[in-house]
């Protein structure tokens, strides 16, 4: 796509093509919606109820806020997302026996059924969509997201 600049004198210049942030920024949405595209159109979930589904899968039971703090999805959004799989009854809500503001998310017997299908074909995805890296580039691209994550850390 080839936009036309307008320069003003004495203004710094940011091209955006070259700006990290807005690269990796990018290309995680470009990601995240081709990936969305699959398991809304096989599962009916979208991405909200995906990330949910996956973290449960990884962590057995959390809470809502504890979703929101993993994912960095907004409340809102997380709390959405819960009410729909509960009704779907892929994870269950469980008031959390030491505080009973808080609800324990579990998923349930049909919600580990679904990931059962699932989860081949998200990791199929991303085979072919990092079928274009080598080995050692695919490793090198997972260590330098490390250190940056680490620099971030430190940053504050």
């Amino acid at each position: 796509m080839n936009i036309e600049r307008t320069e003003v004198v004495g203004q710094p210049e940011l091209d955006l093509d070259q700006f990290l942030p807005y690269r990796l920024n990018s290309l995680a949405d470009r990601i995240s919606q081709s990936l969305a595209e699959l398991y809304e159109e096989c599962y009916q979930l979208n991405i909200a109820q995906w990330r949910v589904l996956a973290w449960l899968s990884h962590c057995d039971e959390l809470t809502a806020k504890k979703v929101c703090d993993c994912t960095n999805m907004d409340k809102a959004r997380v709390s959405r997302a819960i009410q729909a799989l509960e009704e779907r009854g892929l994870i269950s809500r469980t008031p959390s026996p030491r505080d009973q503001r808080l609800h324990q998310l579990c998923l349930t017997e049909a919600g580990h059924a679904l990931l059962t299908q699932l989860i081949p074909d998200a990791q199929a995805w991303e085979a072919e969509l990092v079928a274009t890296l080598s080995a050692g580039e695919y490793r090198d691209l997972f260590n330098i997201m490390r250190k940056l994550e680490r620099q971030l850390e430190r940053l504050g």
